[in-house]
């Protein structure tokens, strides 16, 4: 039997707005001082509570998470510098919560940035050509299927698996162009995004190409910024309850590399990590017991339109081949089945690469705790979250608010016809419409804010009583 893995909750968030490089003047440790700066406020902590912290970034020199952390104290603490392409946020937020599984502490900070320059990531590549590339051999499965152009080397591989994907399964030019319209809109009510402006779909397709159909709006542009988010143990949570009204479990959260069809197919959609992507997916969705129809919204690495439109198919939302179909039915939006990137993505929010992954956190979180305004998701108790860097690295997670009668170290003792005596989290959403949205007082409050009647409480947490004519047993509230 495989033993449960210690819950690991975000309980704050910060992060810069994303910005055209150049345009702000400030350095990475600026950046990274106000994002954690922000998510410490959030959790009403000091720097000196954190134990252990992560740094993601792609470009810079070693120990630049010492440097910026440096800025807002120097405690002595172990500090990871994670370099995992433009996953490298997200896996730093999947070592901190291996860290906390582990018992070797209980408070992670985890940040990441990206200071770049204007134009694309050739730029600011390291002029070293004494040794192999880290892509090499995805550039040529391009050249033996697509070929090479002049042109940015990324927009080439995630182009060419459009085209790939058109040829074999009939997506059209436009339902790319439609993801990026989608994920502009969603920008306008977001004051962190690089972009605040809504484009018109003609103005998405007649866009300046960046490589064959592709255009600038469909591509998401070098960003300057800093996210982080403070994660900590359940053992922590307990000793400070204050926290649990904001507290959002990481319910699942894998990372993985490629397989060997990345190369061995000699396809464009499988260079570009489909088949990793697949596979962490279905080891997620199988150790949470969630799947896609349970969640509400996504924040998926649209780093080009295309990627967005496959990713549909590796994270399970459709069958494969069928991830147009998901736009034809307007099913990444608000009104739809879920909303995707409602941040605006990368896209339009931007893309400094090492923030990237935790952004996403961030936004989720928000998300979750009902903060976003009018971008906010209804309904919201589920999320996504899709991030990935050729080379290649993948990450998937889910996540939730806390949920009172999961967040006890004590087992849940609710029992009767609507679940089973150890009820999974989603018995727990199906059966109680609203829990989780917003912390209970007491019994009483729980229970009322539920729907139950004909109830009594034997002792704080403990009752007998009726929900809509089913009859429970003796439960544990779980209020903590």
């Amino acid at each position: 039997m495989t033993p449960t893995k210690p819950k690991v909750y975000i309980v704050g968030v910060g992060m810069t707005k994303f910005c055209k490089p150049g345009s702000v003047d400030w350095d990475y440790p600026d950046m990274v001082k106000e994002a954690v700066t922000t998510a410490l406020d959030d959790c009403g902590m000091k720097y000196s509570d954190i134990q252990q912290a992560t740094v993601g970034y792609l470009f810079g020199g070693t120990c630049c998470g010492q440097r910026a952390l440096y800025e807002v104290g120097l405690t002595g603490i172990p500090i990871f510098n994670v370099n995992n392409a433009c996953a490298s946020g997200s896996s730093g937020l999947f070592l901190g919560k291996q860290i906390i599984e582990s018992g070797n502490a209980d408070v992670i900070l985890c940040a990441g940035f990206e200071k770049m320059a204007a134009g694309s990531l050739e730029k600011l590549a390291s002029p070293i050509d004494d040794r192999a590339l880290s892509v090499d051999k995805h550039i040529e499965v391009m050249s033996e299927t697509y070929g090479l152009e002049p042109a940015p080397m990324t927009a080439q591989m995630f182009g060419n698996a459009a085209k790939e994907h058109m040829e074999k399964y009939g997506s059209k030019r436009e339902h790319y162009a439609k993801i990026a319209y989608k994920n502009h809109l969603h920008s306008v009510h977001n004051p962190k995004s690089q972009f605040t402006k809504e484009f018109s779909l003609d103005q998405v397709i007649n866009a300046r190409k960046i490589y064959d159909f592709m255009g600038l709006l469909e591509c998401s542009p070098t960003s300057d910024g800093a996210a982080a988010a403070v994660i900590v143990s359940e053992r922590f949570l307990e000793k400070n309850p204050r926290l649990k009204s904001q507290a959002v479990e990481i319910i699942g959260l894998k990372l993985g590399t490629d397989m060997p069809s990345v190369f061995q197919e000699k396809s464009n959609i499988k260079m570009i990590g489909f088949d990793m992507i697949d596979k962490i997916s279905k080891e997620l969705y199988a150790e949470t017991k969630i799947t896609p129809n349970d969640v509400q919204v996504i924040e998926l690495h649209d780093c080009f339109a295309p990627n967005e439109l496959i990713t549909y198919e590796a994270i399970g939302l459709c069958p494969v081949g069928k991830g147009h179909t998901i736009v034809d039915k307007n099913d990444n939006t608000y009104g739809g089945k879920w909303v995707i990137n409602p941040s605006g993505g990368l896209i339009s929010k931007g893309h400094p690469i090492g923030a990237t992954g935790v952004a996403q956190a961030v936004e989720l979180s928000n998300q979750l705790r009902g903060r976003c305004g009018k971008r906010q998701v209804p309904n919201c108790k589920i999320a996504m979250q899709h991030n990935i860097g050729i080379g290649g690295a993948g990450v998937r997670a889910i996540c939730s608010l806390y949920l009172p009668s999961y967040g006890s170290s004590q087992s849940t003792r609710i029992t009767g016809s609507f679940c089973s005596s150890r009820p999974t989290r989603l018995d727990a959403y199906r059966s109680y419409p609203g829990y989780g949205a917003y912390p209970y007082a007491s019994s009483q409050a729980f229970l009322e804010g539920v729907g139950f009647v004909n109830y009594s409480v034997l002792s704080d947490g403990v009752f007998m009583g009726a929900k809509a004519g089913v009859m429970c047993a003796a439960g544990d509230c779980g209020r903590g």
